[in-house]
């Protein structure tokens, strides 16, 4: 199969290490009660687009939507990619990272006019970070150059990268202003973990702070690292080669998950394989994730805690078992197979207090995947059909509280909205969602060509109270002058078929930064 991105090559790579099935032990499952609260009803935001057909969040979908009530994420402009044999996204249009505050879409420009930039994180005080292009092409790869970027008051910054490469990534940011990520050096290194295969050189965590990028080291005899989640008291959690020899069934060298705090970068182990890495890290110094079993003959979910070190979560008697999200309460929002032929169905799940409960579908679908649970247990995440779940895509948004049962969003806003919401993939701790959606005559699982991303906003009364709004006619450039865009309607003319639609969906390597192994992007 031909890849369409740079960042389709990536997690193309990164599916080929954990990508096997896994027998689990049974873990216990609680019954949902009948919920009797009524769920809330919202206002519909589509964010629109700057001209082209297409906006996204970005790809860890932890990060994208702070307590304040600002989103970020990325849109395509008019512009063809100037890059089109690698484009930067599946569809070829340049796009920008944009911001939405307040009913405003600010765009957030780029390191080069003309190339794309995408955000990955913003804080509770309004720094975001992400990647650039800067319209240059790397001398040790025949690609475009990405720059870890940070925009603050207006303008973006150049972190710069280590140890003379040409490439770095940035995945967070605390609200103490550190950001952490991942650069490329100019050591050669056969088993590059950036995109093993299709880099080079070795790739390293860093942490930024005071204008300066800190090299955090590897694990044993390891090379390679990689930053993807800071917490507020600077504890970072990532992944690291512990030693330099490719493992027989992965085909890459030993690869663990790691908590890095005070100079000291701690291995955490893995349930008994060769390959882990973690998905999210809370304040207290909680993390989850994902390891290969003994053998790798599987991967299973963990949570890491400092007291009990690294516990299998276990599924729901299928194979697999994915973690999304874990909120300073413990509350775990993720995915776990149930017992069938392969490919198997998977149902949303919420970990809390030890006990693995079921989310469920919405009515008349097979699977659904939980992204995120906020202070308030409030869960999001998606639900679809058996065919979109073999592609996979997601079909119907749902709002999961208060004991279940899960409830399609689409069921909450008001009647004729512009989109159908497909995905939501954050909830803050004011109850604020966001997600993307396909508006009349763009599929589903065509969302990254013709979708759309969308802010709910919880609010009072009844439809009419509630009506949506648009904001993509207000957006504004940054750093250059205020220039103002109008929404486009889905692309007739966009490719379809099943090889492009499997390449868009692996088109984002980060639901949680997968390690190389395991599908990313907002798969369900």
């Amino acid at each position: 199969m031909k890849t369409r991105t740079v960042t389709c090559i990536i997690s193309i790579a990164l599916l080929a290490a954990l990508a096997i099935p896994v027998g689990l032990s049974a873990q216990e499952q609680a019954p949902a009660p009948v919920q009797t609260k009524q769920p809330p009803r919202y206002k519909l935001v589509d964010l629109g687009t700057f001209g082209g057909p297409a906006s996204y969040f970005p790809n860890g979908f932890d990060g994208i939507l702070n307590n304040q009530g600002t989103a970020v994420g990325w849109a395509d402009t008019p512009t063809p990619d100037p890059f089109p044999t690698a484009c930067f996204d599946p569809d070829c249009f340049v796009a920008h990272a944009f911001q939405w505050q307040n009913g405003i879409v600010t765009d957030l420009g780029s390191l080069a006019a003309g190339w794309s930039a995408t955000p990955n994180w913003i804080n509770g005080t309004g720094q975001i970070v992400g990647y650039s292009q800067n319209g240059l092409i790397d001398p040790l790869f025949p690609f475009f150059q990405f720059r870890a970027v940070l925009w603050e008051n207006g303008g973006i910054r150049d972190l710069g990268t280590l140890g003379g490469g040409y490439d770095s990534w940035a995945t967070a940011i605390n609200d103490r202003r550190q950001a952490v990520g991942f650069a490329l050096n100019t050591v050669p290194d056969s088993f590059c973990l950036f995109i093993p295969g299709f880099c080079a050189t070795q790739t390293r965590a860093f942490l930024w702070q005071n204008g300066a990028m800190q090299d955090l080291g590897t694990l044993g005899t390891g090379n390679d690292a990689m930053a993807l989640a800071v917490n507020e008291r600077g504890q970072i959690a990532g992944q690291a080669y512990t030693n330099s020899t490719p493992n027989p069934v992965t085909g890459i060298p030993s690869l663990d998950p790691f908590l890095w705090e005070n100079g000291a970068m701690l291995d955490l182990g893995t349930l008994g394989g060769n390959s882990g890495f973690p998905t999210a890290l809370n304040n207290q110094g909680q993390v989850v994730g994902q390891s290969n079993v003994a053998g790798d003959a599987g991967a299973h979910p963990f949570l890491w805690t400092q007291s009990r070190g690294m516990q299998d979560l276990g599924t729901l008697g299928g194979a697999t078992g994915v973690t999304n999200w874990i909120n300073d309460a413990g509350d775990i929002a993720g995915r776990a197979d149930l017992p069938g032929p392969s490919p198997q169905n998977h149902d949303g799940v919420l970990w809390k207090n030890g006990v693995m409960i079921d989310l469920g579908t919405i009515p008349g679908d097979s699977c659904s995947n939980a992204y995120q649970v906020n202070a308030s247990g409030q869960v999001v995440g998606t639900s679809e059909s058996r065919e979109l779940c073999s592609i996979p895509t997601g079909e119907h948004a749902f709002l999961w509280e208060n004991g279940g049962p899960m409830v399609d969003l689409n069921t909450l806003i008001p009647a004729g909205s512009s989109l159908q919401l497909t995905f939501a993939v954050a909830i803050n701790d004011r109850g604020e969602i966001a997600g993307f959606g396909v508006p009349a005559g763009c599929a589903p699982q065509d969302f990254d060509l013709c979708g759309h991303a969308y802010v709910l906003i919880p609010c009072q009364g009844d439809d009419q109270g509630c009506q949506g709004e648009s904001s993509s006619g207000v957006a504004r450039s940054a750093p250059a002058a205020a220039t103002k865009h109008r929404a486009a309607s889905a692309n007739p003319a966009l490719r379809e078929g099943l090889g492009g639609t499997l390449d868009r969906l692996r088109s984002r390597w980060s639901q949680r930064y997968r390690l190389p192994g395991v599908v990313t992007g907002p798969t369900n």
